[in-house]
């Protein structure tokens, strides 16, 4: 559990020490995030080293959303005054991230299927 907790916090510390000295636009915990992914793609940390405190964080998030309940509760009447631009926002992103979401798997599979073929011509070309 402290090898667990330690690679974690460690990722997170690494994380701040990039945003303090970089002064890099991200939040630190999405820079520890990402190097934490990094360095389990690259095999340099095991998911058994961090899968039991993470499943952990997973299980008590809900937990940490509470503070943000009670403060859309104590300010709900300014809410109510923008309801109207609230909700536009709202769906108009949501429809936004849509249709980039789906252009960009679109041209993704397209460009894949061209290589594939690229790579298939590649291989004929040179056994003949």
């Amino acid at each position: 559990m402290i090898r667990q907790c330690a690679i974690i916090f460690g990722c997170l510390a690494i994380g701040e020490l990039i945003v303090h000295y970089t002064s890099v636009r991200l939040p630190s915990s999405i820079i520890g995030m990402l190097l934490l992914t990094l360095l389990l793609k690259l095999g340099w940390i095991k998911l058994s080293w961090v899968k039991g405190f993470s499943d952990f964080l997973v299980k008590t998030l809900p937990f940490f959303f509470v503070p943000a309940g009670v403060a859309v509760m104590l300010y709900f009447d300014m809410i109510l005054s923008s309801f109207w631009a609230i909700l536009v926002a709202s769906l108009g992103s949501t429809v936004i991230v849509l249709v980039v979401t789906g252009w960009t798997h679109q041209y993704l599979r397209i460009r894949s299927k061209r290589r594939l073929v690229r790579k298939r011509e590649k291989i004929k070309s040179t056994s003949l």
